[in-house]
């Protein structure tokens, strides 16, 4: 018999450490943010608002995002095909908190960036 430890991310084999690369990568805190601020959208509207981001990229962050259960797929039978993505209920609880964080960073920058040039001054 198997005991079930609970969720702990400072583990090296908690399944949540994989959770919070996903959500906190560089790609998936824009578009979790983008599907946020104006749901739901396109591929194509999800490439324009989310600047710099390759095709390749955007793509596989949607599908990692759906498999963890954050972003919904909603394929329309048109022609030519329509697929929209939108934030699941869960999706949208994790898009807050990672959004809150990226909004702080740009309130602080001012703060990061003298902190930055007073440690290369000291180094330098």
């Amino acid at each position: 018999m198997s005991v079930s430890l609970p969720p702990d991310v400072n583990q090296a084999m908690c399944p949540s450490r994989g959770v919070l690369e996903h959500v906190t990568s560089r790609w998936g805190v824009l578009i979790l943010a983008a599907l946020l601020d104006r749901t739901p959208l396109r591929f194509s509207e999800l490439r324009r608002t989310v600047e710099g981001v390759s095709e390749k990229m955007l793509a596989q962050t949607l599908q990692t995002l759906e498999r963890d259960g954050f972003v919904h797929r909603e394929a329309r039978p048109v022609i030519p095909p329509h697929v929209e993505y939108s934030l699941t209920p869960l999706g949208r609880e994790a898009a807050e908190q990672v959004w809150g964080l990226a909004r702080w960073t740009e309130r602080h920058m001012e703060q990061v960036l003298g902190a930055r040039e007073r440690y290369d001054e000291a180094r330098g």
